[in-house]
């Protein structure tokens, strides 16, 4: 992940946030895999802190008037935790491949849904320009040979 100053942080949206909030999640899961194996065991600790501390802020953030999935996200945010808290103790890759494997699943899905949310709001401006250029718009009615606004 770049590197970001408060800044820029402040000027992105809850969902560019969150986004980079997987990315973070991702990146420390697989330095910490890749700490284990090299037995690197405290920097892997110190990595694996970071991702329960990160699941812990998503799962604060959640939107529970959102539904069901919120309370699904909230258990899955969860069930990674408790992966991420065994893994540590025992200094086993394995959970942290299966979290590494749903982090990246949500990561997509997220990406995606930003992608279709930012094309649906560019067709909404669209659609909003042109309703003011419709309104504004002089039409020539050929009936009475005169000029009106806005029809």
């Amino acid at each position: 992940m770049d590197f970001l100053t408060k800044e820029i942080i402040y000027q992105k949206s809850s969902q560019e946030i969150t986004s980079l909030l997987y990315e973070a999640l991702i990146d420390n899961t697989k330095q910490a895999i890749q700490d284990i194996e090299a037995s690197k065991l405290i920097e892997a600790n110190g990595k694996l802190k970071k991702v329960n501390d990160i699941l812990e802020r998503l799962g604060v953030g959640i939107n529970y008037e959102a539904g069901i999935i919120a309370d699904q996200l909230d258990a899955l945010y969860n069930y990674m935790a408790d992966l991420v808290i065994k893994a540590n103790i025992k200094k086993d890759i394995k959970p942290l491949k299966e979290v590494l494997s749903i982090l990246e699943d949500i990561s997509g899905a997220w990406q995606t849904a930003m992608k279709n949310n930012k094309s649906t709001q560019i067709q909404q401006q669209l659609f909003k320009k042109a309703n003011a250029y419709e309104k504004n718009v002089m039409v020539y009615e050929r009936d009475m040979n005169t000029v009106e606004e806005g029809k």
